[in-house]
């Protein structure tokens, strides 16, 4: 079955405009092998360029022509898109539009067309990262499970081409069954010496293992900033899961917006914190976060007083 002739990839997620592109592709292919790929970025094509590309060859190929950035689309040009509602058979046009408010009258026109639609939407929440990795696993014929979800996304980070190949690796070098202890092993010295790991101990008052992971973490080339982010989103969360109390992590997932896990995590480690040890790290991260971007003349001290004395203040709690 041929792809439809007119395709609409909206977002601005880099990996997933690439992934929606090669499945057009494919699909085109499919029907006929010999389908030609062509790729015009919209601030340096023609209207005649863009007829050009879509008329038929001698020997009647297939076609996917891929008009990237159509956002950039002069009017000239847009009308010239609009217009090509009557392709040759085998022929598909292709339009990449990051969303947003330039250009959207050519969005708007395309979806009145019945263009075929996928969205690219940038992820940015943590759960949705999380499907995400559980999706790229399936992708690549395996499980993960869920406590090594989140290890995978704290050692590894938030960029999806890093995590899809992360994902795709271990479920290799495991045989498909992708567990915490694997991620561990896979990831350990990342694991070890993020901006969470700092974090993670730091709140728990375990001032060795706060101070060595920070060291880790320095030696590695963590950006301060991100440590500094990491102390203040572990105090912030102590403060949220228990001004929720006590209830279900599962139920208060939603509510909140953060897994399961995390809540459950921190209601652990809220009962060793009072309202003004928690106001008191509070103060704390603020001050490191300004440290690190500019008030400190000594960052790494900065860090390393700020990770004391939220040992301290968990101490007192």
């Amino acid at each position: 079955m041929s792809p439809s002739a007119l395709q609409l990839v909206l977002g601005e997620e880099e990996l997933l405009v690439e992934r929606a592109v090669e499945a057009i592709v494919a699909e085109a292919r499919a029907n006929d092998p010999a389908t030609e790929l062509r790729r015009l970025r919209a601030a340096e094509t023609t209207p005649a360029d863009l007829v050009e590309s879509l008329s038929p060859s001698l020997f009647a190929e297939g076609r996917v022509v891929v008009l990237l950035g159509a956002h950039e689309a002069g009017k000239d040009l847009t009308a010239a898109v609009l217009a090509a509602d009557d392709l040759a058979d085998g022929m598909v046009l292709v339009l990449q539009h990051p969303g947003g408010a330039r250009n959207k009258t050519l969005v708007d026109e395309l979806r009145k067309a019945d263009a075929a639609l996928t969205t690219c939407d940038r992820i940015t929440r943590y759960d949705e990262r999380a499907e995400f990795v559980r999706g790229e696993a399936r992708r690549a014929g395996g499980r993960i499970a869920q406590a090594a979800v989140g290890v995978l996304l704290e050692a590894v980070g938030s960029d999806l081409r890093e995590l899809a190949a992360a994902t795709s690796q271990l479920v290799a070098d495991t045989g498909g069954n992708v567990d915490e202890p694997a991620v561990r092993r896979y990831y350990r010295g990342r694991a070890e010496s993020s901006g969470f790991a700092v974090a993670d101990r730091a709140v728990a008052g375990d001032r060795g293992g706060a101070l060595e992971a920070l060291r880790w973490a320095q030696q590695l080339g963590v950006p301060s900033v991100l440590i500094a982010d990491a102390l203040a989103d572990a105090v912030r969360t102590l403060a949220r899961v228990g001004a929720a109390g006590r209830g279900d992590p599962n139920r208060l997932a939603g509510t909140l917006g953060m897994p399961p896990w995390k809540i459950r995590k921190a209601q652990q480690q809220v009962r060793h914190w009072s309202p003004e040890t928690l106001s008191a790290a509070f103060a704390v991260a603020a001050e490191v976060n300004a440290d690190v971007k500019g008030a400190a003349a000594d960052v790494d001290y900065a860090l390393e007083r700020a990770v004391l004395q939220i040992c301290a203040a968990r101490a007192r709690g």
